[in-house]
């Protein structure tokens, strides 16, 4: 395991469009302001600092997650706190080179 699947960017791609088919919701964990700059259509929209108190609500879903953010650090940290807690997450990544892959 390399850095890069620590961060949760290794193999990215095609885990994207696997989680995609699989029917994933797209979790955007930027603030409710940086979200409302852009964001991809459809998704949702949990800020990082407030995950936690989430997990119930994101377990109903009952589908697997990518998660987003900016750059990818916030979502590389949210898919290992969503993981930690049972759920299937993967870090998609910046928002913005996410929606160019979907």
């Amino acid at each position: 395991m390399g850095i890069l699947d620590i961060l949760g960017f290794g193999k990215k791609a095609n885990n994207i469009q696997e989680y995609l088919e699989k029917g994933a919701i797209i979790l955007d964990v930027r603030t409710i302001e940086e979200y409302k700059e852009g964001h991809i259509k459809g998704s949702k929209n949990i800020a990082l600092q407030v995950l936690n108190g989430k997990i119930a609500e994101i377990k109903k879903w009952n589908k697997p997650v990518i998660a987003c953010c900016k750059s990818g650090m916030r979502s590389a940290q949210a898919a290992s706190i969503l993981n930690k807690n049972g759920i299937d997450c993967i870090n998609g990544g910046g928002w913005t080179s996410l929606q160019s892959k979907i």
